[in-house]
């Protein structure tokens, strides 16, 4: 049976080119879209531009252009960003296509049809940056609690949606589908809004006297749409509600995909729109934190915004979407720095993978004349061990990218990576070709080149240029002509013996870090005394019972962004720790791992629970997150560090 994905990004606002947290979640659905086609799935992805609304109106103002002018343009630079960057969607929808604003109209005329949509009198507190009203228990100091700006009362005539009417059914559909919106802590923030108080029902016109920029309503012109339930219908009316094919295969399957600013109007507005339109609800919302530049909010108003389009002609396509799907913990905030992507370009790109390919390929011209040699069943070179290596990486692999576990699933991959640079420095070649063994030396070789064009198969959703030259180059199948690739991956018959593979030259070239000029550097003082005093000796050292220890459960502490509570079996007896990594290890990621832990450290009260011990983690700078010291699983639990 045909297998379909359906992904979207939110429709971008068009107040403001794009920047980098627009480019990160493009890049992941494009990611997506590429890797349920390598799986053999039908997948259909979907971005646009959000082009109404009072914000509009006024950054047109302030370029001197009419509103359509203006959406023109910056809609345009939305699309052309995508194509630069290689971004393959399927269909690139806008608010104001009249493809789009004919299925708004029809839900619109549907739900007041319905007698879900009625007419009163309103008086409220309005921001125009978030082009809605705010209830009082929402306001801070009377601002904006987004925005920081005073907002505006407003009292005038409206049309409402009875989104109240549909409180209970939507609590009811969110409990009975425990991944409705994820990760968890999103669904519970959603859930929190839907038990703390009645729900509102939803303002959703402007008068046309004071906002012309909209689409009308059907059922009175004197109004125009409010934004949100405009922009929403762009999920269905972009794949042809209600009648078309495309509708009827991809909305079943549909994964939306935001940050974390607009959860409520997609995980509330939203669904109870459909529902009260007669449309079943998307399968899942899927919410990423932000970027942040220097611990802080990227934003246009600070002036901290980062164009992708400069990143990639500084780095490379590749390497920046690497960047981005590899140091974000999908859900959690992440930080940008330049120094964050030269780092993950260096170490992971240049020194693991692409050594890795070019030791390779020089061995075989070495050895082999560059042509691609046979297996040696006689001398099979471990490849039985191999495999199972990469069938494991691949299997855990795909299960966290389907869980949008990202960063997750390409760190399994790697850790296949690093095995085959290992199985290289285990095997030793130069050394077998050297005393004459050249069976056994051409099954290393052979088990190399096909590992690597299995990895360059399994990264293709993501580096999809250097990808399809590494197979290319090995001329192995490519990677989308065969539905059953992935199952092929682990058979080790890709490859054609006595096949020329061509020069990569280098994949990843390295970035120099500018050194600080010496001049610039204080001369260095002989340290005194007092400075050697944090010194310690071996007797204190031995103070320290450090031991490994197996995470059994973590939980998120309420409350505290920071912290979690976790139960491990250090081998001794099993331990409640306090750990301040939240913001960057989601806890279901952590069952299951083997850490470090101080076993002897006297137990502390923390967020009111008893935390008896301490896990090793290492950061490079102060601001830096914690990255946790993982032990390989063949180190006993209890296992001391000595």
């Amino acid at each position: 049976m045909e297998k379909n994905f359906y992904v979207t990004t939110p429709i971008y606002y068009v107040n403001a080119e794009p920047h980098i947290g627009h480019a990160y979640t493009t890049i992941v659905a494009d990611f997506l879209k590429r890797f349920h086609k390598l799986t053999g799935e039908d997948s259909y992805f979907l971005t646009g531009t959000d082009e109404h609304g009072n914000k509009i109106v006024e950054a047109a103002a302030s370029n001197n252009s009419t509103p359509e002018e203006y959406t023109n343009k910056i809609s345009q630079m939305f699309k052309q960003t995508w194509i630069d960057m290689d971004i393959h969607f399927d269909d690139f929808i806008r608010t104001t296509d009249d493809r789009h604003k004919n299925i708004v109209t029809q839900i619109l005329q549907k739900v007041y049809d319905n007698g879900d949509i009625y007419f009163a009198s309103y008086g409220g507190h309005y921001c125009v940056g978030c082009e809605r009203f705010f209830a009082e228990k929402d306001i801070i100091e009377g601002k904006c609690p987004d925005h920081d700006k005073p907002l505006e009362f407003i009292e005038e005539n409206n049309y409402f949606f009875k989104m109240s009417k549909y409180q209970d059914w939507l609590i009811e559909h969110i409990n009975n589908n425990p991944d409705f919106i994820r990760p968890e802590r999103y669904k519970n923030e959603v859930l929190s809004i839907l038990r703390s108080d009645v729900l509102e029902d939803l303002c959703i016109s402007r008068p046309r006297a004071r906002l012309s920029w909209g689409i009308p309503l059907p059922f009175d012109e004197n109004y125009v749409t409010y934004v949100w339930f405009d922009a929403l219908i762009n999920y269905i009316s972009a794949i042809g509600y209600p009648d078309d094919e495309k509708f009827k295969r991809y909305w079943p399957v549909s994964q939306h995909l935001i940050a974390k600013d607009i959860v409520k109007p997609h995980g509330i507005f939203w669904p109870t729109m459909l529902k009260a339109a007669g449309i079943a609800p998307y399968q899942n919302l899927n919410v990423h934190g932000y970027w942040n530049i220097d611990e802080t909010k990227m934003s246009k108003s600070l002036g901290n915004v980062v164009r992708p389009t400069d990143l990639i002609e500084k780095y490379g396509n590749d390497q920046i979407r690497y960047f981005f799907l590899r140091e974000m913990t999908f859900g959690l905030d992440a930080t940008f720095s330049e120094e964050a992507v030269t780092n993950r370009i260096n170490y992971d790109l240049a020194n693991d993978l692409g050594n890795l390919v070019k030791r390779t390929f020089n061995m075989t011209d070495k050895y082999f004349e560059a042509k691609i040699p046979p297996f040696n069943s006689q001398n099979p070179a471990g490849r039985d061990e191999l495999l199972e290596r990469l069938k494991e990486s691949i299997k855990e692999y795909c299960e966290f990218i389907e869980k949008f576990q990202f960063n997750v699933g390409i760190e399994k991959l790697w850790g296949f990576i690093r095995y085959v640079n290992k199985y290289i420095e285990d095997n030793k070649p130069w050394a077998v070709a050297k005393e004459g063994n050249m069976p056994l030396l051409s099954s290393i070789i052979r088990n190399l080149l096909e590992s690597i064009y299995s990895i360059a198969v399994l990264l293709s959703p993501i580096c999809i240029n250097i990808s399809p030259m590494v197979v290319d180059a090995l001329n192995g199948p490519k990677v989308y002509d065969n539905n059953g690739i992935l199952d092929n991956l682990v058979l080790f018959h890709n490859l054609k013996e006595d096949t020329k593979i061509a020069d990569l030259g280098i994949l990843f070239p390295r970035i120099e870090i500018e050194k600080q000029d010496a001049k610039k550097t204080p001369e260095k003082k002989e340290r005194s005394k007092a400075e050697n005093d944090g010194l310690i000796d071996i007797s204190d050292f031995a103070k320290i019972d450090i031991r490994v220890a197996k995470i059994l459960k973590a939980e998120k502490i309420e409350d505290s962004e920071k912290l979690l509570e976790l139960q491990v079996d250090a081998g001794i007896e099993n331990r409640t720790i306090v750990a301040g990594i939240a913001k960057s290890y989601l806890p279901e990621y952590l069952v299951g791992k083997k850490i470090l832990l101080v076993a002897n450290l006297k137990p502390a009260k923390i967020f009111k629970r008893k935390s008896h011990g301490m896990l090793l983690a290492a950061k490079k700078e102060k601001n830096d997150e914690p990255v946790l010291i993982e032990i390989d699983d063949k180190i006993p639990i209890g296992a001391k560090l000595s």
